[in-house]
């Protein structure tokens, strides 16, 4: 795992492979960048893969005080990592909340991205999403104490794989969700900042819908895909935001739930090779 020092905080990242296209990779709410070991397992052969542990609530480095944790503040936190490693014609893919990061670098423009991928993510007035959303929303205005006391809940894997945690979002990632709890209930400083996250993240609910009508400016390459099954993204959701992508292409990944790079990492890594490559 490799480190970096921000404005904001220190961030750690995968960056694995050598040569051939770069691919950013970033995660969802309670997530950390393992949420793509598959994923790189199969593209560092013929890609280099960069994966940032955002400050979502599975990180292991809180971020410094006062940082900006909206989510455009911790988009802003990812153009200033792509700057700093001087990344050039990225690919940059985001699934769950991740997409919806990468929704707001398509709203702003970024000349350091060259194609973007929009995987099972939040969009239009899917801003908390769906009942598990729903739930970080409301647990996020507690304290940091009864925050800590709710989650331990999710030690118990009946909880965890309940429809109001993970269970509507992976079908075979419940090993790797148990891991990504572990700086919530353990560490209070985690805590703390996940509350302040969560609080920020859900506090401008219309952010995605006024950022929609602005996804047409990007005119770069745009691949949207999205799991067939899921639960909490509307499959609706994504043939909209293709529609909106000048250059976009739709795909769907079969038996898979929001996390697609846990639950079909092989298909999802095939569609982006086929994405990075093409002329």
């Amino acid at each position: 795992m490799n480190e970096i020092r921000l404005s904001s905080g220190t961030l750690q990242y995968v960056d694995s492979g050598t040569g051939g296209p770069t691919v950013v990779l970033l995660h969802g709410l309670l997530m950390d960048a393992s949420l793509w070991d598959g994923v790189i397992a199969d593209l560092a052969a013929d890609h280099r893969c960069i994966a940032p542990t955002l400050p979502f609530g599975a990180h292991q480095q809180p971020l410094d005080p006062g940082a900006d944790l909206s989510l455009p503040g911790i988009a802003r936190l990812v153009v200033e990592f792509l700057d700093r490693l001087e990344l050039e014609d990225v690919v940059l893919v985001g699934n769950d909340t991740g997409g919806a990061l990468v929704q707001l670098f398509l709203r702003d423009g970024s000349k350091r991205v060259a194609r973007a991928v929009l995987a099972s993510c939040e969009a239009f007035d899917n801003l908390p999403p769906g009942l598990t959303g729903k739930t970080l929303a409301l647990s996020g205005k507690l304290s940091p104490g009864l925050f800590g006391a709710f989650m331990q809940q999710l030690r118990i894997r009946a909880v965890r794989r309940s429809p109001l945690a993970f269970g509507t979002l992976t079908k075979r990632g419940d090993a790797v969700a148990a891991r990504w709890i572990k700086p919530v209930l353990e560490r209070a400083e985690i805590r703390a900042e996940t509350v302040r996250m969560l609080r920020a993240v859900f506090a401008d609910r219309g952010l995605l819908e006024e950022t929609a009508p602005q996804l047409a400016r990007f005119e770069q390459p745009a691949l949207v895909v999205w799991a067939a099954d899921d639960r909490v993204m509307p499959v609706a959701h994504g043939r909209r935001l293709a529609e909106l992508l000048p250059q976009s292409r739709f795909e769907l990944i079969e038996d898979s739930y929001t996390p697609m790079p846990l639950d079909q990492p092989e298909r999802f890594a095939q569609l982006i090779r086929q994405f990075a490559y093409r002329a």
